[in-house]
């Protein structure tokens, strides 16, 4: 189980590599985002965890390049600038999934894997849809905002209209 790790934070990818390799991968970490490509092509590996911030780029930058490289590579975005805009733009371009910092190691796993192939004991917590967690930012706006439904629709950069028909819908399911 090939795992490349894309991270400009040399701590933090020696850090994770270690962890993740007490789950079976098999670590390579890229730190120089001008050599991304380059180590793709002589690791090839199964599974690509990378960094949405790198040096001066975007990990969004490399999404279709990995993909196209093998469509089959799973691919996990990580990320300290948690927004649903990107997380619905790494989808979009091709990432298989988004995790915000702090992850836990377990959940990175289980995000890499699939549930299917953990142990039970290994599994971490359930962790909230897209839709579920677009529901509580749009409710912690809305409350920041005292209820004003202009004011939270311009700052989600949101048509007021649908800002109010995503409120009368009840909350999406965890």
């Amino acid at each position: 189980m090939k795992l490349l790790i894309i991270e400009d934070d040399e701590a933090f990818a020696r850090t994770l590599s270690r962890r993740l390799a007490k789950h079976g991968f098999d670590c390579h970490i890229e730190h120089n985002e001008e050599q991304v490509i380059a180590t793709l092509e002589s690791v090839e590996p199964e599974y690509v965890l990378l960094d949405m911030k790198l040096q001066t780029l975007s990990g969004l930058n490399f999404i279709k390049q990995i993909k196209a490289f093998n469509n089959s590579i799973k691919l996990v975005l990580l990320t300290g600038f948690a927004s649903i805009a990107t997380a619905v733009e790494a989808v979009k371009l091709g990432a298989d999934d988004y995790l915000t910092k702090p992850a836990d190691t377990l959940l990175i796993a289980q995000t890499l894997l699939g549930k299917e192939n953990m142990e039970p004991e290994e599994l971490p917590k359930e962790r909230m849809s897209a839709e579920r967690l677009e529901w509580e930012h749009i409710q912690q706006v809305l409350k920041a905002n005292e209820g004003n439904v202009s004011e939270t629709a311009r700052q989600l950069n949101m048509h007021r209209r649908t800002l109010q028909r995503k409120l009368q819908k009840k909350p999406v399911q965890k």
